[in-house]
């Protein structure tokens, strides 16, 4: 399911002001880095392609050495990719699973007030949905709560004895309204090589109510989303203003296996070279400057990469990669003139497949983007083409034809993202990424010893309990009443 781009609706306001006045604050009791493991929801099935579309205390003031997201799930585009993580929250902690998703700020979990949200989801299993009240450290957020008005959370007739709301829209018409709580969430604390130990932290998020859409879909719900994101509101930047952990995390997305790797920490091997997050940005943006087939540049200028001043944005939230009009239909006929004979036909009005049955990566080209400071991303034939009913598609997207959110927007998903080790440092502003086995491991530094120890790889059985997919859904607060009584 993609659902990028998230914007506050003006019409969901009347709602949220309503439900405001149904959530009073009072009623609830109230570095280092980490590992979080990870799952692909959908690795080893398949899905439709409209849904491709569609720590330590804080008082110890001390960084550990990372935190490790055990992962599940995949980011073939045949297999309707995300990729989920399994979190404890609340004292005492109750497991919830959520896409880690680095092109959303806000985490948040289905409430106990979402009457219409699914109690089983990915493969029958077990959704619980939180309850403020049955944890020991749950408390809500005020409404003049600094992380409220940071946020927006504010709204007019918002005072200090009501709950801080949020709504999130994403880009296929779905989204969630709930209010913001904190609680502690627990997390897997590097303690050795391929070693960890139970940590936690106190986290703000956010509290769904309702949802709408696809977000409650009960065959491929989760509890919810892991926002990591940029923004201050992320689960990074609340861990890392605290002092728990580096401002810095990587991923590696196994699309051969399913799983991979998923650390917040000082990466230090591999090496990765980097390129400069584009300011003033809300997401992971990088400036592109040109494209390869094969040995070919295509006919393009600069200009026309960064005509919007926007760059591309880097999403392991979203399955596919869309491309500007103007670069994707010259991207997409270069692929095919090295084979001139093949018959094109239109899937589901969007997808561009054909009939083949030779090897990919013989008949087809590489496609390598290249970005700021040389720094390249190869995609291969067998990455960037997937099959569909007997036929070959093509994984590129023209965001031409999207909506006006999404119109003529540079996305690069895990079509582009998988198998390699992403980088991204916001300590120096940075991304970067290198071609890596995701199955292996890396190394990660302890920032007060100066030790490094090794992560490793994770793939969440889809036969367990724990091998759901962790995209959970976004909430409304219609029936929020009796919340705190």
């Amino acid at each position: 399911m993609e659902r990028r781009f998230r914007s506050l609706l003006p019409l969901l306001l009347p709602p949220l002001l309503n439900f405001l006045s149904l959530i009073p604050v009072s009623g609830i009791g109230g570095g280092a880095a980490g590992v979080i493991k990870v799952n692909y929801k959908f690795a080893g099935s398949d899905a439709s392609l409209s849904a491709l579309r569609a720590h330590d205390d804080v008082r110890h003031l001390s960084i550990i050495a990372g935190v490790d997201l055990p992962l599940g799930g995949t980011g073939r585009p045949d297999a309707a990719g995300l990729y989920y993580a399994k979190i404890g929250i609340g004292t005492p902690s109750e497991d919830y699973y959520v896409q880690v998703d680095t092109g959303t700020d806000i985490t948040w979990v289905n409430c106990i007030q979402c009457h219409q949200c699914p109690r089983r989801g990915y493969h029958g299993i077990e959704l619980p949905l939180y309850n403020p009240k049955d944890s020991l450290t749950g408390k809500l957020v005020s409404c003049e709560d600094k992380f409220c008005k940071e946020i927006g959370g504010g709204l007019s007739g918002c005072n200090a004895n009501l709950s801080c709301l949020y709504t999130e829209v994403y880009g296929d018409g779905s989204y969630t309204i709930g209010y913001f709580v904190e609680d502690v969430v627990q997390y897997d604390r590097i303690s050795g090589d391929l070693e960890t130990k139970s940590a936690n932290g106190s986290v703000i998020f956010g509290c769904g109510a309702q949802q709408s859409g696809d977000l409650g879909s009960s065959d491929d719900a989760l509890n919810g989303i892991l926002g990591f994101g940029k923004s201050n509101s992320s689960m990074l930047s609340q861990l890392a203003s605290s002092g728990r952990v580096k401002k810095m995390f990587a991923h590696c997305l196994d699309g051969v296996n399913g799983g991979g790797i998923f650390a917040i920490g000082h990466v230090v091997q591999p090496l990765v070279n980097t390129t400069p997050l584009v300011s003033n940005q809300p997401h992971y943006n990088v400036n592109m400057t040109g494209i390869q087939v094969g040995h070919v540049f295509l006919n393009l200028t600069t200009d026309i990469y960064m005509a919007d001043k926007r760059g591309a944005i880097i999403d392991s939230g979203t399955t596919l990669a869309y491309l500007p009009q103007m670069i994707y239909e010259p991207l997409v006929k270069k692929i095919l003139s090295w084979q001139m004979d093949l018959k094109l036909q239109l899937l589901h009005d969007l997808y561009t497949c054909f009939d083949f049955s030779g090897s990919v990566d013989d008949g087809f080209p590489t496609v390598t983007l290249h970005f700021q400071n040389s720094l390249s991303l190869m995609v291969y034939p067998h990455e960037y083409l997937f099959p569909f009913e007997d036929l070959m598609c093509i994984g590129w997207q023209n965001s031409g034809l999207e909506s006006q959110d999404k119109q003529n927007i540079t996305l690069l998903g895990d079509l582009v993202l998988a198998n390699k080790l992403v980088l991204y440092d916001l300590e120096k502003q940075a991304i970067g990424w290198t071609e890596y086995n995701c199955s292996s491991s890396i190394q990660i530094k302890d920032e007060i010893t100066g030790s490094v120890h090794l992560v490793g790889a994770h793939t969440l059985s889809r036969g367990s309990r724990f091998s759901l997919r962790a995209v959970f859904l976004l909430l409304m607060m219609a029936v929020l009443h009796g919340l705190v009584q």
